[in-house]
């Protein structure tokens, strides 16, 4: 028993895999650490430094990107494509643009139009964005 888990343990967090359902429960923590990153720049600036929060969203939606990329690559998409790592980067950075045009539009239609606190509204278009960025990244730019 204490092998199997040991194993199982192994799979999902140290082992290199191409398999998608691993790659997303990995990728779980890293949307979840680059929100945090996101989240919290988010609440600093608008609520600290008194700047608009669309602004402030796209400020900290870039933070998170950067903490996503150097984790995914080291972490969640073991085995990669592209040799260039500048090009890498730039199609892992226009995903998380598009990403972030989403995010903008989401926290938008969720504060303007529903009345919800901005900050909750982050946290339903961090969880739909979520999907967007893994798919998006796992099949355009880690793919077999």
């Amino acid at each position: 028993m204490k092998l199997a888990i040991k194993n199982i343990s192994k799979k999902l967090l140290k082992d290199e895999t191409n398999k998608t359902h691993i790659q997303m429960f990995r990728y779980l923590f890293v949307g979840g650490a680059a929100f945090i990153v996101d989240f919290l720049s988010l609440f600093i600036l608008t609520d600290f430094f008194g700047i608009y929060y669309l602004i402030s969203a796209g400020i900290a939606f870039i933070l998170g990107l950067i903490v996503n990329y150097f984790l995914s690559i080291s972490w969640v998409f073991n085995k990669r494509k592209l040799k260039k790592r500048h090009i890498e980067f730039g199609i892992f950075a226009l995903i998380g643009i598009v990403g972030l045009g989403l995010n903008e539009i989401f926290i938008w239609f969720f504060t303007q139009d529903l009345q919800i606190y901005y900050l909750i509204s982050k946290i339903f278009a961090a969880v739909i964005i979520l999907f967007w960025n893994f798919f998006a990244r796992k099949f355009v730019l880690f793919r077999d």
